[in-house]
């Protein structure tokens, strides 16, 4: 009978194919968008900075920060669930995974961004939830919030083109 891994062992696995999944996205990283991962769940945090402020009167967030969090958070989550088994299972290796040796990202067919009030000048938090996942086509409904999840400030529904999976 096989050994259980150490859980350490799995977390850097999974921390280190999270951070290739994240890094080959330089616009994530423009943004200041990082992820909270606690086993297969993620979720999205937008750093506050100024340059996020769309109208300094209020102060805002810029909406078009707001529908880029929330398209990044609900294209990751897509990706890491595609991931997720191959990861697993140790039939992706973790150690030598880099952007160009990833699955490629699914592609956005379409993205409605409901805004339900202003963003503050705060860090922001967004979880996506998977509607549909097949081969060619998946559904997700991304939902954001500041101060208390109860609270959404945006929320949006995306379309994606899934990559073709070799092999």
């Amino acid at each position: 009978m096989k050994r259980p891994e150490p859980i350490q062992v799995v977390k850097q696995r999974r921390d280190a194919a999270l951070t290739a999944l994240v890094g080959g996205v330089p616009y994530i990283r423009f943004l200041g968008i990082s992820f909270d991962r606690r086993g297969d769940e993620l979720t999205g945090v937008l750093n506050y900075s100024d340059k996020l402020i769309g109208n300094p009167v209020l102060p805002a967030l810029h909406g078009g920060v707001t529908a880029a969090f929330l398209e990044v958070t609900a294209i990751v989550t897509l990706s890491w669930s595609m991931l997720w088994d191959d990861l697993e299972s140790g039939a992706l290796d973790a150690e030598h995974l880099t952007p160009t040796t990833l699955p490629r990202l699914p592609k956005t067919i379409d993205f409605s961004v409901d805004y339900l009030r202003s963003g503050l000048p705060r860090d922001a938090y967004a979880r996506a939830r998977l509607n549909r996942s097949g081969r060619r086509y998946a559904s997700v409904h991304v939902e954001g919030w500041q101060d208390n999840r109860d609270r959404l400030f945006a929320q949006a529904t995306g379309h994606f083109l899934m990559p073709r999976r070799d092999g």
